[in-house]
């Protein structure tokens, strides 16, 4: 959780001495933090859209952030962070004693392990005629090894692939310059090695 507001709403990159206006979902954690850095600030309690608030509706927001995506769309810079969390999986001693609770859990762990890598991956396709095959593949940042499948008439052969998303932006020029078509990019929601 962490306090971000425009760079307008700033003075040299510090919180304006002067009454404040901030948005947020956290009432209780946001007045502590207001009393302890000795604020004149007053609360807008939002449901859920906070981010949209500055710099018409408040002058600073208190919210959490994941990735900061959400916080470059909408202009904002983290000013303080209030709290830092992480997701642990727990379960009670119990649960290793009853095989059938146990692998519940095991799939329910494998769901999550399986989404958290999808999000960084995305699904790559494409055609490759038969003679830049070998090299193609060879470009291809694959988990194990891609999926590749003969094209009717035998002549080329359709590629499929969940690959880094930082590798897209280089690896489709590559592609193009081995002879790749119809290349295609999607989210992928799960990933399961």
């Amino acid at each position: 959780v962490s306090t971000q507001s425009t760079g307008d709403s700033l003075v040299d990159g510090k919180i304006p001495n002067r009454h404040l206006l901030i948005a947020t979902e956290y009432a209780r954690v946001t007045s502590k933090w207001i009393e302890a850095n000795g604020l004149d600030a007053s609360i807008v309690r939002t449901y859920g859209a906070t981010e949209v608030f500055p710099p018409e509706d408040a002058d600073m927001i208190v919210d959490n952030s994941a990735t900061g995506s959400t916080l470059k769309a909408n202009r904002l810079q983290i000013v303080d962070t209030l709290m830092t969390s992480s997701t642990h999986l727990c379960v009670h001693p119990s649960v290793f004693d009853d095989p059938d609770k146990l692998a519940m859990i095991d799939v329910f762990k494998m769901l999550l392990e399986s989404a958290k890598l999808a999000r960084t991956r995305v699904l790559i396709e494409f055609n490759v005629p038969n003679q830049h095959l070998d090299e193609v593949v060879q470009l291809i940042p694959s988990l194990k090894h891609p999926t590749i499948s003969p094209l009717s008439g035998n002549a080329a052969f359709a590629v499929k692939s969940a690959i880094p998303k930082q590798d897209v932006v280089n690896l489709i020029p590559k592609i193009k310059a081995h002879g790749g078509t119809d290349i295609l990019i999607t989210e992928i929601k799960q990933v399961v090695t």
